[in-house]
């Protein structure tokens, strides 16, 4: 690959070898309604937090007392408030937690798994993948799968990059390691098989969105100029569209949540809100994306978009 050049001196094998490289294949969204998603309903809603406690402050070395403190509350205040609210709405989720975090607190991960939610693979310290080669990648995400398995008694099905940066070699990773399934992409609302160069991989991509994140609305930086710019309750609204859309297609819903950043006082009245939306619309699956992998897998290999003659 000519790194001497410019994008636009590539030839075509090379631009169209980047874009080829990681891509979606075949939808696992099924034609048949009743069959589509867990217990045959109407619509698929996956509720994830990304854990991520302080690892985004010492991933980037970044160690003052208040720079951990802020990222301790995830832990300490923002967790339990959030596990209350999950069990009243009776709402299992899936929680990706960076390894480090798991050894700074060795009951957070087994807590999450004795309340029936699920416990996947988000990095060792937060690490941003494409800054790695891939040894240190495969090294760091098998060394975060032994100690969340370790700790829980439960091996992870499932991946989610740390803020979803996906490396050239994350893919090859993700399969070497035998994951189910990764949550870090973009292609489709709904869920698809990877590819790579071209060839199925068996790797289920349930994928992720910006749009339906809380840190682009609500994160703050002291020292910069990232500053929360919308109230809570006109979130609210974006994630109940989200969701009604959703709905209307059949489609799936899917969430992520930071605990250090939804699990304030005002801002969980956000979840709270919409999770009693999505309960009174009377047709929604809610589990873990694990959960939701483990339906779809017969689904791979098989063409689930035809419709029936």
């Amino acid at each position: 690959m000519p790194h001497d050049q410019q994008p636009w001196q590539w030839d075509e094998a090379t631009w169209r070898g980047h874009v080829e490289h990681v891509r979606a294949g075949a939808s696992l969204m099924h034609h048949d309604v009743a069959r589509r998603w867990p217990e045959g309903a109407r619509t698929a809603v996956l509720i994830s937090f990304d854990s991520d406690h302080e690892t985004p402050a010492l991933r980037d070395g970044e160690t003052s007392p208040g720079r951990m403190a802020q990222g301790e509350y995830g832990a300490r205040g923002a967790v339990p408030r959030i596990m209350r609210l999950l069990r009243e709405h009776e709402v299992r989720a899936s929680f990706f937690m960076p390894a480090v975090c798991a050894l700074l607190r060795p009951d957070e991960a087994p807590g999450y798994i004795a309340d029936g939610h699920e416990v996947g693979v988000h990095g060792w310290i937060h690490e941003r993948n494409t800054a790695l080669g891939r040894d240190d990648e495969l090294a760091l995400i098998q060394r975060s799968l032994d100690v969340l398995a370790s700790q829980t008694g439960v091996r992870p099905t499932g991946v989610r990059t740390p803020s979803w940066d996906f490396s050239h070699s994350s893919l090859n990773v993700i399969r070497e390691l035998g994951f189910d399934y990764d949550s870090s992409l973009m292609a489709d609302t709904e869920p698809y098989e990877l590819l790579e160069d071209g060839r199925p991989t068996g790797v289920i991509e349930i994928p992720v969105e910006w749009i339906r994140d809380d840190a682009p609305y609500l994160m703050m930086d002291r020292f910069g100029g990232l500053r929360p710019h919308m109230p809570p309750r006109q979130l609210l609204q974006i994630w109940i569209d989200e969701y009604d859309a959703a709905r209307a297609e059949g489609g799936m819903f899917q969430l992520t949540l930071h605990p250090h950043i939804i699990g304030h006082r005002s801002r969980l009245l956000v979840l709270d809100g919409l999770l009693t939306h999505i309960r009174d619309s009377g047709d929604a699956w809610i589990g873990t994306h694990a959960e939701l992998a483990s339906h779809l897998r017969p689904f791979v290999g098989t063409d689930v978009t035809l419709t029936e003659s």
